[in-house]
């Protein structure tokens, strides 16, 4: 599972106490102290990196992962390499501002429906636009759970599940 600009690793954390292999990856040396020092206090085995997406530091390898979580983060030229770099039949998991009615997306706020119109090829298990679910943040997301194809793929229903209780 590779959490891209995972921050202090809330989400890397937690998947990786459910028995996930976890790579965590920000652009904050402070994030990723953070975070390894969550993990170790809580007996996490992770691991984490240093890297600035931005500047496209961090390398995702085509089709290698299983999972790949984007979390409260936009950066339009990752999305294209994450989607490459899930495997057949993995998941990719996103949630990302968007912009209040009239205003100008800017860099770092979506329009309506354009997370969606990223995944147009791929398998849409949930989507959703609204006011977001996770506690501490009152702003509007778009967010989405999708399969990459792969018609032998094992069932993703429990990844699905999990997201939309959180």
């Amino acid at each position: 599972m590779l959490d891209l600009a995972c921050g202090t690793g809330r989400h890397a954390i937690w998947f990786a106490e459910r028995g996930w292999s976890v790579t965590a990856v920000d652009g904050s040396p402070a994030a990723i102290d953070i975070l390894r020092r969550r993990a170790g206090a809580r007996h996490s085995t992770l691991a984490a990196r240093v890297a600035d997406l931005e500047k496209h530091e961090f390398v995702i390898g085509p089709a290698a992962w299983d999972l790949i979580l984007i979390w409260l983060y936009l950066q339009r030229d990752l999305i294209d390499p994450a989607k490459r770099g899930v495997k057949p039949g993995g998941v990719l998991i996103a949630s990302v501002r968007t912009v209040d009615a009239g205003a100008d997306p800017g860099a770092h706020r979506l329009r309506p429906g354009e997370l969606q119109s990223y995944f147009r090829d791929w398998e849409i298990l949930h989507y959703a636009e609204g006011t977001s679910i996770d506690p501490g943040h009152e702003h509007s997301v778009a967010e989405i759970v999708a399969r990459r194809g792969n018609p032998a793929a094992r069932p993703v229903s429990e990844i699905a599940e999990t997201f939309s209780t959180r």
